[in-house]
């Protein structure tokens, strides 16, 4: 394992040269470096040093200072965005941590040893000199990547007690890299986890989304409910632990809901997905009755008591209220599924309608994850992909005379009274745009419609009901290549 300076951005590289230029010592640390070793792109740079903040800004000629812990905002005005801003801070001693959330003091050092030890884990206590190519690894942090663990930084109950936060960042990053918890690490985390009822819900939130934006979901949140972290970020999903589904189902609620949201990760799916996924059967366990007629358990209106419960969850966590608004509706109609022999587009309209057009393909994505997370191999039989294609030919552009340039209102300004005249010549322009749609415009058309009233009604009728029959076999044609595309012919 070795960095190469072509993986350090030219800006990064230039902040911790003018340090140094500047007589202090200057080194890439953190999440960044464990990346670079891993042969990931970092979302974030940081750097420490042994100057002050005052020091620091006095070495660059934009700046910016507003953190209490000494942060320097070093700014480089025609970088990307990922460099534009890099963040200094100077070495730090932090004082005890009475509320397992912030330190109560914080104190400069000038050495870099001091700034190592306070960190969380061992991957993340790395420091990088550019300048002079030099790792410095105090707790084998490169030992660890390559036994893919995640440890803590000396005492791992310390640690835990100084941030209960790092429990939950713990399981986060293992989910993000696919590392193992040490196995001390591990046993701290389920002796501190009650700490983070002192934690904020936005923070919990923050950390929460990041797991679920990661490729293992279902190994985290296992992994939170067996140390007891889970129920600090919602309790309600434990409520499906051990609880039986019917028949269709192979696993129980709690499995379930987890292998459906693992589901979107696997396909790299949007957060939104995830989260609808984690949650669309969280009200079956309060839904559970037994039917002595079906001799199974049956979850009427899980989906309606689920909705509810989703968006209490969400809401408790902080969410923005348009991701509430969102993952409340994707729970609340995930069960939209019918026999599509039976369903009727009037019906698949109303679904468009309730989630909108700008979800509605999410929501199928869900119901594919959905059909997944029962145990079932095939993401997409027949009458999935049936509904698929009643979707798009609702949602298509309708063939009609609306998609003309012109209107009746506009050839009753021409001179023509009320009456059929005005339909049989709108529908003879919609064949000529049909088959030639440069013709769509109101020059064309009003000129082309002039020529059709000067006809008797016998001639502009017959040539008005033709266009009718052309109409609908274009229609025919589109709807059938809807239907090929999602081979349902």
């Amino acid at each position: 394992m070795h960095i190469r300076p072509s993986q350090i951005p030219p800006e990064v590289a230039r902040v911790t040269k003018e340090l140094e230029k500047a007589g202090f010592e200057a080194w890439i640390v953190g999440g960044c470096v464990r990346d670079l070793f891993l042969g990931r792109t970092p979302k974030d740079w940081d750097v420490t040093t042994n100057a002050t903040p005052e020091e620091i800004q006095a070495a660059f000629p934009h700046t910016y200072y507003t953190n209490e812990f000494g942060t320097v905002g070093v700014v480089s005005d025609e970088a990307p965005e990922s460099v534009k801003v890099i963040e200094v801070t100077p070495y730090r001693l932090e004082g005890k941590y009475s509320d397992a959330r912030r330190p109560d003091s914080v104190q400069f050092s000038r050495h870099i040893e001091d700034d190592l030890k306070r960190r969380d884990f061992t991957i993340n206590a790395l420091a990088y000199s550019a300048g002079k190519g030099q790792l410095l690894d105090l707790y084998g942090g490169i030992k660890d990547l390559d036994a893919r663990l995640v440890r803590a930084v000396g005492d791992p109950k310390e640690r835990f007690e100084e941030d209960a936060l790092r429990i939950m960042r713990a399981v986060r990053i293992s989910a993000e890299l696919d590392f193992e918890l040490e196995p001390r690490t591990r046993a701290a985390m389920r002796d501190c986890a009650g700490q983070l009822e002192k934690i904020s819900k936005e923070r919990i939130r923050d950390e929460f989304v990041r797991i679920l934006l990661s490729p293992n979901i279902k190994k985290a949140l296992i992994l939170s409910h067996e140390l007891g972290i889970l129920q600090y970020i919602a309790p309600e999903l434990e409520q499906g632990v051990g609880v039986a589904q019917n028949q269709a189902h192979s696993f129980d609620v709690f499995e379930h809901n987890l292998r459906t949201s693992q589901h979107a990760a696997d396909k790299d799916w949007n957060f939104i997905i995830r989260l609808a996924g984690l949650f669309h059967d969280v009200g079956k366990p309060k839904s559970r009755r037994w039917s002595e007629e079906k001799k199974d358990w049956t979850f009427h209106g899980h989906d309606v008591v689920g909705a509810r419960m989703t968006k209490k969850i969400l809401e408790t966590l902080k969410f923005p209220r348009e991701t509430v608004d969102k993952a409340t509706a994707l729970v609340r109609w995930h069960m939209f599924f019918s026999d599509p022999a039976v369903v009727t587009l009037s019906a698949v309209r109303r679904i468009i309608a309730n989630v909108g057009q700008e979800h509605i393909w999410d929501l199928i994505n869900l119901r594919i994850c959905d059909r997944i997370g029962t145990g079932r191999p095939k993401e997409q039989p027949f009458r999935l992909r049936k509904y698929q294609a009643m979707i798009e030919q609702a949602m298509r552009d309708p063939i009609s005379v609306g998609m003309l340039k012109i209107d009746g209102r506009r050839i009753i300004e021409m001179g023509e009274r009320p009456g059929p005249r005005i339909g049989w010549t709108l529908h003879a322009l919609l064949e000529e745009v049909l088959e030639d749609p440069a013709k769509n415009t109101a020059e064309y058309l009003e000129g082309r419609a002039g020529e059709l009233l000067q006809m008797d009604d016998k001639a502009l009728h017959k040539i008005g009901e033709e266009a009718k029959e052309t109409k609908a076999q274009a229609e025919e044609a589109e709807i059938k290549d809807i239907h090929k595309k999602y081979f349902v012919d």
